[in-house]
C-alpha cells in the first residue's frame, strides 16, 4: 500500500495532462473529427493540448483557429521546440519540428455548445417529418 501512495504523490504534473491531449497527424484522420474531439476534452476537462510534430503543425494551427473564430476556445500557451526522432532508413537521429498549443474553453463555451446541439437536433427533427 505504502507503494502505492508513495507513486500517486511522485505524478509528475505533466503526465495529468496528458489525459486530455490530442495528438494530431496529418494522414489519420479529417480535419473536423479533431475539432470535435477538441470541443469534447473541452467539455470533459476545460482545456485542452493538441500537439504535433512536422507536417501535421498546420493542422493543429488550423484546428485551434476554427475553435477560437468560432468563440469557443482562447490559447492559454504555444509552445514549440525540436525533437530527435530516430529515422529508419538514414539509421540517425532527424530533427522534426513540435508544436503544443493549449486551449481554454471561452466563458460562453457552454452556450454555444448547447446552442450548437439543439440547432443539430432541430434540423434531424425537420428530416424525420
Amino acid at each position: 500500500m505504502e507503494v502505492i501512495v508513495e507513486g500517486v504523490n511522485n505524478i509528475n504534473i505533466s503526465d495529468a495532462h496528458k489525459k486530455n491531449r490530442i495528438q494530431v497527424s496529418n494522414t489519420k484522420k479529417p480535419l473536423f473529427f479533431y475539432v470535435n474531439l477538441a470541443k469534447r476534452y473541452m467539455q470533459q476537462h476545460n482545456e485542452v493540448e493538441l500537439s504535433a510534430l512536422g507536417m501535421a503543425i498546420a493542422t493543429v494551427v488550423t484546428v485551434a483557429e476554427i475553435l477560437k473564430n468560432n468563440g469557443l476556445a482562447v490559447e492559454k500557451k504555444i509552445m514549440t521546440s525540436t525533437v530527435d526522432i530516430k529515422d529508419d532508413s538514414r539509421g540517425r537521429p532527424v530533427q522534426k519540428a513540435k508544436i503544443e498549443i493549449v486551449l481554454g474553453k471561452t466563458s460562453n463555451f457552454d452556450e454555444l455548445m448547447a446552442a450548437s446541439a439543439e440547432e443539430r437536433e432541430n434540423i434531424e427533427g425537420e428530416d424525420q417529418s
